[in-house]
């Protein structure tokens, strides 16, 4: 059992950065594959970011990649989405994801376990 909780969201303009981070319980979250998804309303949750169990293969959707970077903190139990140069098309609630991805870290049946999710927004 693996449980997730997301922090670091809020309110910015565009141009600016937030890092958010996923902290996870238990010895076993080290097995997973994680990976950060965010949501709209009205929307479909999409994959934003992932990382493979030991950090060798990460991925990102191709409207963030160059701006944002995600990587995960053994010791401190945490996964990082550092995003740089948001734009408001970023804006939405963002998910930490916990699984064991076979077909490929964007595909959200592939996570067994997701937070609450933390809100962002960015105004232009």
């Amino acid at each position: 059992q693996v449980q997730l909780a997301e922090s670091g969201g809020g309110s910015v303009q565009a141009g600016a950065s937030l890092r958010l981070l996923c902290k996870a319980s238990g010895e076993t979250w080290r097995l997973y594959g994680m990976a950060w998804f965010r949501q709209v309303p009205g929307k479909e949750r999409e994959f934003v970011a992932g990382t493979s169990r030991k950090g060798v293969n990460i991925e990102y959707r191709d409207s963030v990649k160059g701006r944002f970077d995600i990587s995960r903190g053994f010791a401190e139990n945490t996964i990082y989405l550092q995003m740089n140069s948001l734009q408001s098309d970023d804006t939405g609630v963002y998910y930490c994801a916990a699984g064991h991805p076979v077909l490929g870290l964007s595909k959200t049946d592939e996570y067994e376990y997701w937070g609450q999710g933390t809100q962002v927004t960015v105004s232009s």
